[in-house]
């Protein structure tokens, strides 16, 4: 049996995660699980809002693959920023439409194929919350690696490539 941090999880099984969120005041919410908890502000005056979380949680779980990707490769970051910007409708619901997402990583033996790759796969195979996101949201990275900037490169939402009913 395999096991996520704080659940055990039998083979063939879906994993299970939970998060518990209590209204404060206003539009302010303590969200988490346990004990590791952080603020949600829906009018964004003192926390990020709701929209933010989801963006900040792409930008962190795309970065963790990124970080985990180059650091089996032997080739560590020294520095690793990821900035997200969404493009969103204008009524409602103002769901994101696109999503550009900008690494700025530092390595000096971190190449530029190894670089792109990881960000590919991340977005492809990997990162739970892009995946959660639905297939028709256009998304763009772009890769600053060692002060160069490069080129936008699209890639398909992983919920875009996988398989029908899983």
């Amino acid at each position: 049996m395999r096991t996520t941090k704080s659940y055990p999880v039998a083979p063939g099984q879906p994993v299970i995660t939970r998060s518990h969120a209590v209204w404060r005041e206003g539009m302010r919410f303590g969200a988490g699980s346990g004990q590791r908890t952080h603020a949600i502000d829906g009018n964004s005056d003192t926390a990020p809002s709701p929209v933010e979380t989801l963006l900040s949680a792409i930008g962190t779980c795309s970065g963790s693959d990124l970080v985990d990707f180059l650091e089996k490769r032997r080739t560590p970051l020294t520095r690793l920023e990821v900035d997200v910007v969404a493009t969103r409708r204008t009524e409602q619901p103002r769901r994101v439409m696109k999503l550009d997402i900008t690494f700025t990583v530092e390595g000096p033996a971190i190449e530029r194929e190894q670089a792109e790759r990881a960000i590919r796969l991340s977005f492809e195979n990997y990162c739970t919350v892009a995946a959660a996101l639905a297939g028709d949201i256009e998304l763009n990275s772009v890769l600053v690696l060692n002060g160069t900037r490069h080129e936008p490169v699209p890639h398909p939402m992983f919920s875009a490539t996988f398989p029908e009913g899983q």
